[in-house]
């Protein structure tokens, strides 16, 4: 018989997730897990790839179950992550060099002023990324100079080093394969946005020697295979691997230019399809490449938002007012508002279209009548105005009138937050029937490359609307709203300085 199934996996930030998709792009097994989350002193955030390894492997073994099939009945495997985490790990041994630093860590702030302060103008436009503490380029230079061994290991060549999407890639394939796709390469400041290959000018800059850097491929061709002995005993393509952004891009059937997606995880992302036009970041925006796929490559504006989901989170751990994240969506609705209260959840700074760095996150408009309710809604009423400052810098950059807003990610199961982002913003936002974007666009590159869809506009034909949420509040109404938001932000602006 032949195989009918696509494995997708999206190595998040928080957890992983593993899903099964017959040929129709249905989600017929999906199983996730979180993994620790290490915060070894403030703004400092860690992941332990080990665990992530292991974490995928149960989960897997959890999706297999759900779905009814066995890893001989997949066809090929897609990949898709959280970008910018850093890891290092011992080319002889593949034995990690350390825990990896979080994309959300914030320990190369001092760096990425020096860099700013150098030619910030000049690297911005060669790698089309902003100068902020995420990207590679600043947790190398943050494990050299942190991390005993670690500058040697670099320079000697004994470490290499990679994203969760080539950490996964090199796990899988039983050490064969140290390689990365275009989409996260261009999230790395090391990497040319225009000549498509690492830059020499900017590993120059960033003392990053060449070596210790996987290999960048396309999108969506067949890489090599999984060892048997990584992978449940079996020998199966892969085919795709897509930053997690770009990715949720292609799970949203965005395929054209013009086209807008956001997605609501831990953070907020926020893209602008701009087909084959590169336009350099400025306005605290990035323009990453989206992706490569059958050698055409096409770029993007993308925004994002370190806290989105992530606050909910804190509601769930740190202050403890909600058993499970679902508890936030009932809780919003029943209060009729926040009573004034404003939550801005600069945990570590501002993110774009600000990028203040010395913010920190505040809870103001505190009265003695304030409940946890309107602290719960105020939590999710933040991700939808820090959408539309979001929507505000890509409509100026791009000149793009927004008119509809696919939506995706784990936060779009919130009726409450998917309601009063269309009121915010004034426009229409488009529920589809699979939320699991990200997943899902991963699954899709890897089956274009093992020839199970024919293009990119073939699996666009296949995305679903399940819920369009129509703006009903008053225009004058929302604009006090948005100034209230504003207003906040600026309270925060600069608090450690």
């Amino acid at each position: 018989m032949a195989k009918k199934y696509i494995m997708g996996i999206d190595q998040g930030t928080t957890g992983t997730t593993v899903a099964i998709f017959d040929r129709d792009g249905n989600i017929v097994g999906i199983a996730d897990q979180e993994h620790t989350q290490y915060f070894p002193k403030p703004s400092w955030v860690e992941h332990d790839v080990n665990e992530i390894w292991e974490v995928f492997r149960k989960v897997a073994e959890a999706a297999f179950k759900k779905a009814g099939v066995t890893p001989q009945d997949i066809e090929v495997i897609g990949i898709t992550n959280q970008r910018c985490t850093t890891a290092l790990w011992d080319k002889k041994t593949g034995k990690p060099f350390a825990h990896a630093i979080v994309w959300q860590d914030r320990r190369g702030q001092d760096f990425c002023e020096y860099l700013i302060a150098k030619d910030q103008k000049g690297i911005e436009d060669r790698s089309g990324m902003v100068i902020v503490p995420n990207p590679h380029g600043i947790k190398l230079h943050v494990f050299k100079e942190t991390f005993p061994g670690a500058k040697k290991g670099i320079e000697d060549g004994s470490l290499i080093m990679g994203g969760m999407d080539t950490w996964m890639v090199y796990k899988l394939s039983g050490g064969k394969l140290h390689i990365t796709d275009h989409s996260n390469a261009s999230c790395t400041l090391l990497h040319n946005a225009r000549m498509m290959q690492w830059d020499d000018q900017l590993l120059e800059t960033f003392g990053v020697p060449r070596h210790i850097l996987p290999e960048v491929r396309s999108s969506s061709e067949i890489y090599g295979y999984t060892d048997p002995d990584s992978f449940f005993g079996v020998r199966i393509p892969i085919g795709g691997i897509i930053g997690d952004q770009e990715s949720a891009v292609l799970g949203q059937g965005c395929v054209k230019p013009g086209m807008v997606k956001n997605t609501y995880g831990t953070g907020l992302w926020m893209v602008i399809n701009t087909g084959h036009t590169y336009v350099p970041a400025q306005q605290g925006l990035f323009c990453p490449v989206l992706w490569t796929v059958k050698g055409e490559t096409m770029y993007s504006i993308e925004g994002g938002v370190d806290v989105g989901g992530a606050a909910v989170q804190w509601l769930r751990d740190g202050l403890a007012i909600i058993s499970e994240s679902a508890e936030s969506d009932k809780m919003a609705k029943e209060v009729e508002d926040t009573g004034g209260v404003y939550f801005v959840p600069a945990f570590a700074g501002l993110s774009a279209p600000r990028y203040d760095a010395y913010a920190r996150g505040m809870i103001i408009g505190i009265t003695r009548s304030t409940s946890r309710q309107h602290v719960a809604r105020a939590t999710l009423e933040s991700q939808a105005y820090q959408t539309r400052d979001l929507v505000s810098a890509m409509e100026r950059l791009s000149g793009v009138k927004l008119e509809s807003l696919r939506v995706d990610g784990g936060g779009t199961q919130s009726e409450f937050l998917c309601q009063f982002q269309a009121d915010i913003l004034g426009v229409p936002v488009d529920r589809p029937v699979v939320t699991e974007a990200t997943v899902l666009g991963a699954a899709y590159a890897a089956g274009i490359a093992a020839g199970v869809w024919s293009s990119l506009d073939e699996v666009a034909e296949k995305w679903k609307l399940e819920r369009r949420f129509e703006p009903k509040m008053p225009a004058d109404k929302r604009e006090e709203l948005y100034a209230g938001w504003t207003k906040a932000c600026d309270r925060v602006a600069g608090w450690l300085k």
